[in-house]
């Protein structure tokens, strides 16, 4: 059977190599991390939602950034520098950010997104395999009627899309989500909707991938390739300082946000920005929702995680920057106490923030599929917020096209090549 590189061990990374491996392939797994690492795909919020059909591209979403954009604690936030790359690639989201795209691109991510939801039941079904899957749905919390308002909006794209969906009053949410105290003006339910914890879901799929055989390189960083005409016949790295090549028949490039770094090696260009995530959890939470959520009009992810609860949101674009900013953690804690009254902020003292660089693309879809450039080269990044939603699906989908068939979803609109 083929060898198959897989360049990236996050959650993409990982569920590619998965299903590479249950197909007989013979895997190696490249990250730049050592094995314990506490990157993008750990500390997120965990959520599985087809709910979110909508591609990040699109109509409003220009404007709510210029609105916030000079906020620091925001939900939104643009760090001000000199950046052609990013420059060019706010001048590819503002052209992509349209109602046709949207009209294009729903039914294949809610079609994506069902694909995975399924996927995790059945991975959640099988021996060993506890990472905390929960079935109950996501509520979208309004505080303000106009919120509410806005949602009913994407409650009736649901429908049409043939998603369930429900638009609840402020007491019919109280009643949906006893758990906690809540101002809000309402809320739009999605039951469809799954969470689990990121962090044992990894821990799940990096087991199954050495059980199924496949090599690890961990702390290894890429240098760039070696080839011959359009084919690829090795990866150039460095583990603790020594060089070295990985020679394989099949490359996959998973790297997040550092995947532009890596096929820039092949003259390739990936327009893709990191979009940087914070979260932070609360270990012993006042109140213990057990329906994840997110405050809609502060664009905050609450998760609940075993007796644990998680708070996270934010996007700051600031480059492969990995500093916290502490005004990002505010905007997070001001905004719990808003939408959960009975919380207060100094719950969140001595909490250490996490982090994560999510890998945007300027029209919100995702990198997927092979690149003309080169024969035996498949791009899976650029999941932006969806990585751990749409994560076995990517995978499914890496080893059908490896495996010469038809793929069970047309990955037209995810082409790598699609901005040239």
């Amino acid at each position: 059977m083929p060898h198959i590189c897989v360049v990236g061990a996050g959650v993409i990374g990982l569920s590619v190599a998965y299903h590479c491996a249950r197909a007989g392939h013979t895997v190696t797994s490249v990250d730049r991390q050592p094995a314990r690492r506490d990157g993008c795909s750990f500390g997120n919020a965990g959520m599985v939602v087809p709910s979110h059909f909508t591609p990040l591209a699109a109509p409003g979403m220009v404007g709510l950034a210029l609105k916030w954009m000079f906020n620091p604690e925001s939900p939104f936030y643009l760090q001000p520098r000199f950046d052609p790359a990013l420059w060019s690639w706010a001048w590819r989201f503002w052209r992509s950010a349209s109602p046709a795209h949207v009209r294009r691109s729903a039914p294949l991510i809610r079609d994506l997104s069902l694909a995975s939801r399924a996927a995790f039941i059945e991975l959640a079904r099988r021996p060993g395999h506890n990472f905390g899957l929960v079935r109950d749905g996501l509520l979208m919390l309004c505080q303000t009627e106009a919120g509410l308002v806005e949602e009913r909006h994407t409650a009736d794209a649901a429908r049409r899309l043939g998603l369930p969906v429900e638009v609840l009053d402020a007491a019919e949410t109280a009643r949906r989500e006893p758990g906690v105290t809540m101002n809000v003006a309402g809320s739009v339910y999605f039951p469809q909707d799954c969470h689990l914890s990121p962090g044992r879901f990894m821990a799940v799929m990096q087991r199954e991938l050495e059980h199924l055989g496949a090599r690890f390189s961990w702390e290894t960083k890429t240098t760039g390739w070696r080839r011959t005409g359009g084919r690829l016949s090795a990866l150039k790295v460095i583990t603790h300082d020594i060089p070295a090549e990985i020679a394989a028949d099949e490359f996959v490039i998973c790297g997040g946000s550092w995947s532009p770094e890596v096929a820039a090696g092949l003259g390739l260009q990936l327009p893709m920005q990191a979009g940087k995530g914070y979260s932070l959890t609360l270990p012993k939470p006042r109140e213990l929702p057990r329906t994840c959520a997110i405050f809609t009009e502060a664009r905050v992810a609450v998760t609940p995680m075993g007796d644990t609860l998680r708070f996270g949101g934010t996007m700051e674009l600031a480059g492969l920057n990995e500093q916290i900013n502490p005004a990002r953690i505010r905007g997070i804690i001001k905004a719990v106490a808003r939408y959960y009254p009975n919380f207060r902020a100094g719950d969140f003292d001595g909490i250490q923030p996490w982090h994560g660089l999510r890998p945007c693309t300027p029209d919100g879809l995702p990198y997927l599929g092979r690149t003309r450039h080169f024969e035996n080269l498949i791009l899976a990044t650029g999941h932006a917020m969806m990585g751990l939603s749409l994560a076995p699906i990517t995978g499914q989908l890496v080893a059908e096209v490896l495996a010469g068939e038809m793929p069970s979803h047309d990955l037209t609109l995810l082409a790598p090549d699609r901005f040239g």
